[in-house]
């Protein structure tokens, strides 16, 4: 299996620019040391939070999901039910030199690029002592010994106990019989939460990657086992090629780039289903409409020694990071049944459907599970350049709809008169974009801060805009500038930020 490769220098450097540039600030909080698995999100790094979640509200909506918010602590019969509290655990392993403790597969998969998961014991410790990893604090030896340890965040509220979320699917799942009404009793239905989980994650490290709070997104399909393989929106996506990486290809070593079609992957019995092969290309849509290059994106299947046992189908999708290599984002699973027979038998509330002929069952669940913070700092790894040498070295090149802030407007000079004309323009754009406005320093270290950001357009107000009413709009990548009549400005930025209209199309 292929090592992968770090550039050490520029990790440091991307570290400082994620810290220095607003984006992630931590492990918070600072002023006292921090608390491992936990971040701020600085003022440019919750823009662009913002705007993976809009995007994942888009596309869920747009595809016939209803969004529900839950609460993020429950009672742990819940999680007695869920198997969450006997069986939510990760194996640890223990450094003989400074004691501390790590997570045993992704200290393996840190470094390599295996699925470490589907690992036995067994094989976790042989793969390290053949391959001489070393505890990342002190370079010490490893304990030959793998432990377990709960990520349950336990908690007791009025006299009872409790936990908070590890996911929002639990929550999700029970009520069931609110959205089977609020469906008119017609299945197949999607909602979806986004909202912060909690875990006690084991020596978390690689920013907001491994947080022991996150926030997360996953949209969840409840369906007729019936009509798994009669799925209305099957025949508009079953000729699109998705890079599909089975287990037995895995097992082959090193990855190689290769995409079929979603009804190739079904009549191979790669995938099971019509419903979660449309559920595998939205996952997939949602990345790429991230702005994520698809030959950064590939569909793990899961080993049969990892995928959980009430799982008929799982598949994850990885990012290929400049930082820490190929990374897993999103988890896509046919959950069958389980869920919701658990929580019945556990509740003794039936959570069934009827089909036309008065027959009764359980529906299926189908789960696509994600965050937003692995995207969002996905964003950060791989749109950051950073040049060799010279002036504005660093430049956030983050696709333009994603941008943290739409639009930086800038006057000239330092001018009152300039200075009004400027914020007039502002407060009109401010309806429609985020809005950055800046009149301090010469305009070419406007222009350099402007490109930190990530921002696409900026604007310059001079003498001349005053009387003819234009302004110059510079383009972030290009650096070509047009004069373009402040009329017509709102609507030129909206054409050129959602990708109606290239900058070069500009008169």
């Amino acid at each position: 299996m292929e090592n992968k490769v770090r550039n050490k220098n520029n990790e440091k450097d991307f570290a400082s620019f994620v810290q220095e540039a607003g984006l992630i600030w931590g492990p918070s909080p600072e002023i006292y040391g921090g608390l491992a698995g936990f971040y701020t999100y600085g003022p440019l790094g919750k823009l662009l939070k913002n705007k993976v979640e809009n995007s994942v509200r888009k596309i869920f909506n747009e595809n016939g999901f209803r969004e529900i918010e839950g609460p993020t602590v429950l009672p742990n019969e819940v999680w007695k039910a869920s198997g969450h509290l006997d069986t939510f655990q990760d194996r640890i392993i223990k450094c003989k030199s400074c004691s501390a403790v790590f997570r045993a597969d992704k200290l393996i998969e840190e470094n390599h690029d295996v699925s470490a998961d589907s690992f036995s014991d067994k094989e976790i410790l042989d793969f390290i002592k053949k391959n001489k990893i070393k505890c990342p604090t002190c370079k010490g030896e490893f304990i030959p010994k793998i432990e377990l340890q709960s990520l349950m965040m336990g908690t007791v509220v009025g006299g009872k106990a409790a936990s908070l979320r590890p996911e929002t699917a639990t929550g999700t799942y029970l009520p069931y019989m609110r959205y089977y009404n609020y469906f008119r009793k017609k299945l197949p239905f999607g909602v979806f939460q986004i909202g912060k989980a909690y875990r006690n994650e084991i020596s978390p490290r690689q920013n907001v990657l491994r947080g022991r709070e996150f926030t997360q997104a996953e949209g969840q399909i409840f369906i007729d086992p019936q009509e798994k393989n009669n799925w209305e929106g099957y025949d508009k996506v079953k000729k699109e090629k998705l890079p599909f990486w089975s287990e037995e290809e895995q097992k082959k070593g090193k990855y190689s780039e290769k995409s079929i079609s979603v009804e190739d992957a079904l009549k191979k019995n790669l995938i099971k289903s019509q419903v979660y092969g449309w559920c595998i290309w939205l996952a997939y849509v949602q990345f790429r409409n991230f702005g994520i290059p698809e030959e950064k994106i590939r569909l793990r299947q899961h080993h049969k020694e990892e995928k959980a046992f009430y799982a008929d189908d799982a598949w994850d999708i990885e990012l290929n990071l400049n930082n820490y290599g190929w990374t897993e984002v999103c988890g896509v699973h046919d959950r069958t049944d389980y869920d919701l027979t658990q929580h019945s038998k556990s509740s003794g509330v039936k959570l069934e459907g009827v089909r036309e002929n008065g027959e009764k069952f359980v529906p299926h669940v189908l789960e696509i599970a994600f965050g937003t913070d692995r995207p969002t700092y996905s964003l950060i790894d791989l749109f950051y350049e950073k040049k060799e040498e010279g002036e504005g070295k660093t430049t956030f090149k983050v696709p333009y709809h994603m941008s943290p802030i739409d639009v930086s407007i800038f006057p000239l000079m330092k001018k009152e008169e300039l200075k009004e004309f400027s914020e007039k323009i502002k407060k009109e754009l401010e309806k429609s974009f985020i809005v950055d406005y800046d009149y301090s320093g010469s305009i070419g270290k406007r222009y350099l801060r402007s490109a930190m950001q990530g921002t696409p357009y900026a604007i310059t107000v001079d003498y001349d805009s005053l009387k003819d009413k234009s302004v110059t709009v510079r383009d972030r990548d290009t650096e070509k500038q047009k004069r373009v009549k402040i009329e017509e400005l709102r609507d030129i930025l909206f054409e050129l930020t959602t990708g109606e209209k290239d900058f070069s199309d500009l008169e």
